[in-house]
């Protein structure tokens, strides 16, 4: 049975860092062409933040965060990692860890067939 478990999330101030983590259990880890991060703000929309292919050397960011947040995973560790730089009020949201089995479009939910159950992350101004 595939798990995916977030941790890591909390409250920061503006201008801060946080890096949320999650943990992939259940399959091989390398058999997962992608890796991701959701993010779900109170009254929106599900919207993708962030992505990583297998190899770790291809990457995609929603254009917000670009140049703030990186994404990383540790095969061997089965894990992966958001690091989250100069957060702003509008980065708070529920984080999804997210994995895919098949290559296709990286910011499309559709493309995930696993997901965690979220983790909370507030952003003070």
């Amino acid at each position: 049975q595939v798990q995916l478990v977030e941790s890591g999330g909390g409250l920061v101030q503006a201008g801060g860092s946080l890096r949320v983590s999650c943990a992939v259990s259940g399959r091989t880890f390398s058999w997962y062409a992608a890796v991701g991060w959701f993010r779900q703000a109170p009254g929106k929309e599900r919207e993708f933040v962030a992505a990583i292919r297998w190899s770790g050397t291809y990457t995609e960011y929603t254009d917000s965060v670009k140049g703030r947040f990186t994404i990383s995973r540790d095969n061997a560790e089965k894990r992966v990692y958001l690091q989250m730089n100069s957060l702003e009020p509008e980065d708070t949201a529920i984080y999804y860890c997210v994995a895919s089995l098949r290559v296709g479009a990286l910011s499309d939910k559709e493309n995930y067939n696993y997901w965690g159950q979220g983790t909370q992350v507030t952003v003070s101004s």
